[in-house]
């Protein structure tokens, strides 16, 4: 086995190439500009030089505002690349696993019984923005190309890189006070927790589209004043709305995601979000 990471200079890349490295499993990482997917032909020329048996694509445009000024590059990176990959796969019988998201969805929840589920695998696509139009793309073209895929949809994610939770902590230090929406409900998601799953999910057959996020829900207002507690910092957090906090793209107002497929797998091994944030929040001190 022998695995190609893509986007490795990214929060998942980095975790991921970690711990292949720990697992002793043989890879190689690449990023821009060594290896840009939107270019077939020079990913092409990479892929067949390393010959890998299993492809882990992390490359994508994840700024989901610049997605939305720049419509062109987005599809090219989240929507060509993804196809590029898919089809470099298919004829050289690789394995790919494509990262995705939440912003697939319409980010309004599944209303059931009076209140709001988490979405399901099954659940139908519609994306709102142009980020997630362009990764809805991209898991089309994986999925009607590439016979031998996975997809694994996450969200709020964040490890060694710029995150919610390092800009919250940055915040702290330079604001007397900190203002944050609590009317968008999710996930928080250690890339530590979603590398183990797709590490495992990789070495199986059980190709398809899955969902990979941290368990429980709550909302950014909540998950910062979580990061604020647990770092032992007091500082005042004023929840607001969306309205009051306008971006050029519209934010999911729900977009918590249920780890079905994973679980049915017996693979969901992934942890409670405060869990999670507390390991992360520890190695950040040390």
């Amino acid at each position: 086995m022998k695995i190609l990471v893509t986007g490795s200079n990214g929060q998942l890349g980095k975790e991921l190439s970690l711990q292949l490295k720990e697992k002793n499993i043989d890879f190689v990482a690449y990023d821009v500009p060594e290896l840009d997917i939107t270019n077939k032909e020079k990913t092409e020329a990479i892929i067949q030089k390393e010959n890998p048996t299993i492809i882990l694509n992390c490359g994508a445009m994840t700024n989901v505002d610049g997605c939305e000024t720049n419509r062109e590059l987005a599809m090219a990176v989240n929507a060509q690349g993804p196809k590029n990959i898919a089809e470099i796969a298919r004829d050289m019988d690789i394995t790919l696993v494509q990262v995705s998201t939440d912003y697939v969805f319409d980010g309004d929840g599944i209303v059931e019984k009076g209140g709001k589920r988490p979405y399901i695998e099954s659940d139908p696509v519609d994306p709102k923005t142009v980020y997630g139009e362009s990764k809805s793309a991209g898991e089309k073209a994986v999925a009607e190309i590439a016979p031998k895929y996975f997809i694994i949809r996450t969200a709020w994610l964040y490890g060694d890189g710029n995150n919610f939770v390092k800009t919250m902590l940055d915040l702290a230090i330079k604001n007397p006070k900190i203002t944050v929406v609590n009317d968008q409900i999710g996930s928080p998601t250690s890339t530590v927790d979603l590398a183990k799953a797709i590490i495992n999910l990789m070495q199986t057959e059980n190709y398809g589209i899955y969902h990979g996020t941290c368990q429980g829900q709550c909302s950014w207002y909540d998950f910062a004043c979580e990061i604020f507690a647990r770092s032992g910092i007091n500082i005042p957090v004023e929840p607001v709305t969306s309205e009051q906090f306008v971006r050029p793209a519209p934010r999911p107002k729900f977009s918590v995601l249920e780890n079905k497929g994973l679980a049915d797998l017996g693979l969901d091994t992934f942890r409670d979000w405060q869990d999670a944030l507390d390991e992360y929040l520890k190695k950040l001190n040390s």
